[in-house]
């Protein structure tokens, strides 16, 4: 049976919409706040048209939330024309809310910042990377995007043929110089710091964290094995593989065990045969299967 990869697509997104929606305006509104308190009023710059925009303000005394608004204007047009208009679609609600919120909330927080005491910076740029990062975990998890660097990252992406990562990297990395060069080397470390930590929180909230560990067992005492995941009262699959470089035939035993059993089963494993090849790696959600939470006799 053939799929629509686009049918389908378009059902997992019309999905729980309004929930959706919601929690992408908070997470929004979260980077607007975080933004203003902390990343403006620092100045530090962590690319994107946010991270010109401090720039801009600087050296021109331009509002930032109205350089951002017609930065986003101006990448949205140009997206619609490049990507499509399904991509934009995606796009446009947080790349329009951002600036609002910006703009909403900027005498509130120029009120707040100077009453927040911090003893360093490494404070502030640690805060700031992981508020920020919450708010925009949040928005990508939903499937939506605030635009920005983003958009651009997207179409070096498609008519470059450049990979994501270096896409973004390209498209940051010039208003981080230009950031150095306007506020000083110690601001843009701790603006490359916040990307950093945003990366790392953003891939927490869209991945999760990991629960579980997945095992992957070559033992040539496979029955002993598998009568300890009978114990266990744990499923777990029998793999057929081949050697490599032997050539030879032989069944890989996998099985999800929980993070906090992990020691000790890997433990035991390595007890029952000290010979057996073992690879581990993280699992970060488990449906359906049968799947022992702890060991029953510990």
């Amino acid at each position: 049976m053939k799929f629509d990869y686009k049918e389908l697509a378009e059902i997992v997104r019309s999905k729980n919409f309004w929930p959706r929606l919601l929690i992408m305006v908070i997470g929004v509104f979260i980077m607007a706040v975080t933004y203003n308190l902390f990343l403006l009023h620092y100045e530090l710059v962590t690319g994107g048209t946010s991270g010109l925009a401090i720039i801009i303000t600087d050296l021109f005394e331009i509002s930032p939330a109205l350089f951002i608004f017609i930065a986003e204007l101006f990448l949205l047009v140009l997206s619609f024309f490049l990507l499509g208009a399904k991509t934009t679609g995606m796009t446009i609600i947080g790349a329009l809310l951002f600036p609002f919120f910006i703009s909403l909330t900027s005498n509130f927080c120029a009120d707040l910042a100077p009453k927040l005491n911090f003893d360093s910076m490494i404070i502030v740029t640690l805060i700031s990377g992981i508020l920020f990062g919450i708010g925009s975990g949040l928005v990508y998890k939903m499937g939506y995007s605030t635009g920005g660097s983003d958009i651009l990252m997207q179409i070096i992406n498609k008519y470059m043929h450049i990979s994501s990562g270096v896409s973004l990297f390209l498209s940051n990395v010039f208003i981080i110089i230009l950031g150095a060069f306007v506020f000083g080397l110690n601001k843009a470390i701790y603006g490359i710091i916040i990307i950093v930590i945003n990366s790392i929180i953003v891939d927490k909230i869209l991945l999760g964290i990991s629960t579980s560990k997945v095992f992957y067992i070559s033992t040539k005492k496979q029955e002993e094995i598998k009568g300890l995941l009978e114990t266990l009262k744990t499923g777990h699959t029998i793999i057929k593989a081949e050697g490599g470089n032997s050539k030879s035939r032989t069944d890989l035993i996998m099985c999800v065990i929980n993070n906090r059993d992990y020691y000790m089963f890997k433990n035991v494993v390595q007890q029952v045969d000290p010979e057996a090849f073992i690879i581990i790696t993280d699992c970060y959600e488990v449906y359906g299967g049968k799947r022992k939470e702890t060991f029953p006799f510990i």
